[in-house]
């Protein structure tokens, strides 16, 4: 008869594990600190390993019934589950493991994909250590923004959601949650939020919208750009017109009509419609395939119907 593992050795394997596995990343951080030539590939293939999905060999070492940090339904919610979820949790749950590796990160600050890096591995760990010098937390909180700019973007561009779990954190964790999301500067907030209003329609979380809108930080420049739907609608429209990948574009299309009876200043509503108009004829500078035009023409009737007088 097979023996059944307790508790306590399925903990003990999985803390082992994960040990082992911030080891080898200290290792290659070390190296890319030390052979300034091979930086950029050492952290580009540290990025690499750390996205990749947990193999089923690996998962039983890291999930049971048992765990705590975080469970196989959890993950499947999230999409897939990768090393960096795993490794993320067990940082905030033994913060001195991830020490070394954070003061190794701030010596490679400027590198390509520090940022990347950081934000997949200590997302959940900014907002729940104390930090009192104000200067490294804005650093952080803005090393957080820029690196989930770009992991979202290689979501984008690959038409995946290998990093929706990141994007879940922030929107429904910190910037729906006012305790964690006030523990980073006001101008770090404001950043957050227009990255999670660029992203918010990629990762299917408009159910979450009307509570998105109602938690915007207040920005200096509103009384010239106008209220939190004003704020997300020209993010939107930016990041419409930086789109290349058709399914995607079609999918931030198709869920345009969200916006309909939301509350815009004339600039702005002027704004969205010339934006989907350009989607609407074939050639430059968009050049939009069939499908696009259409989706786009649904999306235009959809939010400024044209009422016709007999």
């Amino acid at each position: 008869m097979e023996k059944v593992s307790s508790p306590s050795s399925s903990f003990s394997r999985r803390s082992a594990y994960l040990e082992a596995l911030t080891q080898e990343i200290k290792k290659k951080l070390t190296r890319a600190v030390v052979s300034p030539a091979q930086t950029r590939n050492l952290l580009q293939d540290l990025f690499a390993d750390i996205a990749l999905e947990v193999d089923d060999r690996a998962k039983d070492v890291i999930l049971s019934k048992e765990e705590d940090l975080i469970t196989s339904d959890e993950a499947d919610a999230d999409g897939p589950l990768c090393f960096f979820d795993v490794l993320a949790d067990y940082y905030v749950k033994v913060s001195e493991r991830g020490k070394d590796i954070l003061d190794l990160m701030v010596q490679l600050w400027s590198q390509s994909f520090a940022s990347h890096i950081f934000s997949l591995l200590f997302h959940k760990w900014l907002f729940e250590v104390e930090l009192d010098n104000q200067e490294i937390l804005l650093r952080y909180s803005s090393a957080l923004v820029q690196g989930a700019t770009n992991v979202f973007w290689i979501d984008i561009q690959t038409n995946t959601r290998r990093f929706q779990s990141l994007f879940r954190y922030l929107l429904e964790e910190v910037a729906l949650e006012q305790i964690r999301l006030k523990k980073i500067p006001i101008q770090a907030q404001r950043e957050l939020y227009l990255l999670l209003s660029r992203f918010i329609f990629f990762y299917n979380s408009v159910d979450k919208l009307d509570s998105f809108l109602r938690n915007f930080p207040e920005f200096p420049n509103a009384f010239l750009i106008g209220g939190p739907g004003d704020f997300l609608v020209i993010e939107l429209t930016d990041q419409l017109q930086k789109l290349k990948v058709e399914p995607v574009l079609l999918h931030y299309l198709s869920q345009m009509k969200i916006l309909q009876g939301m509350e815009l200043r004339m600039t702005t509503s002027t704004r969205l419609k010339a934006c989907l108009y350009s989607f609407t004829s074939p050639g430059g500078p968009m050049y939009p395939t069939r499908a696009v035009r259409h989706a786009a023409w649904d999306a235009l009737d959809s939010l400024f119907p044209v009422s016709i007088t007999l």
